[in-house]
């Protein structure tokens, strides 16, 4: 049962790391005390007190995709999105929640709710790095947005997920002390569209607490 977690983990990884090296990169506003927005250029433009994934925000990089004419999935676009990040969401009035729409369409694993014709799906694989941000280094979390086949994923030809578990009489040694078991499988990520998917970093209320 663990290794069969791991393996689904690390698979999970493995994609995300492709999906990370797309070209399309967007920084989240920074909101002044007086209310003026200003978009950042870089991390250094960032604040870990500021910088948040807004509804604005969401909205924006809906835009985005539509400008860019990325197709919708199922007449939405969607967006893997860490917890940290989820609580500056889901109080806006036009949050639904996924129990509210569940029973009309199929859902994904991990699938929360809806905002501005975005439908996210939360995980805490969804990448973290430590940036140097204005005041110093903070913790900047990355929320992909995707349109259709925005990538693909394959599995190689005999190389699925197999799990392998020798007993103490196979590798135990001369005295058939110890078992092994793991596990191996063969995938391929690609980005297929980079103007089908979208990274946009933001900080948030954990930034200097999170790893």
């Amino acid at each position: 049962e663990e290794l069969g977690a791991s393996a689904g983990e690390t698979r999970d990884r493995l994609i995300r790391n492709e999906l990370m090296t797309g070209t399309n990169v967007m920084f989240c506003d920074t909101v002044s005390s007086e209310g003026g927005v200003t978009a950042p250029a870089d991390y250094s433009g960032m604040s870990a007190d500021n910088n948040r994934l807004t509804p604005d925000m969401v909205n924006k990089a809906a835009t985005a995709l539509k400008k860019a004419k990325a197709p919708k999935i199922n007449g939405k676009y969607y967006a893997v999105i860490h917890p940290s990040v989820v609580e500056d969401l889901r109080n806006h009035k036009d949050w639904v929640d996924v129990h509210k729409y569940m029973a009309a369409s199929e859902i994904f694993n991990g699938e929360i709710g809806e905002l501005h014709g975005v439908r996210f799906i939360e995980t805490t694989n969804a990448k973290i790095t430590s940036q140097a941000v204005s005041g110093g280094n903070a913790m900047v979390y990355s929320t992909l947005f995707f349109g259709k086949d925005a990538y693909g994923v394959i599995d190689a030809e005999g190389g699925a997920l197999e799990m392998i578990v020798k007993d103490k009489s196979q590798v135990g040694g001369p005295l058939e002390q110890y078992s092994t078991a793991g596990y191996k499988f063969e995938d391929c990520t690609k980005i297929l569209y980079q103007e089908r998917m979208l990274r946009v970093e933001s900080c948030s209320a954990y930034s200097k607490t999170d790893e």
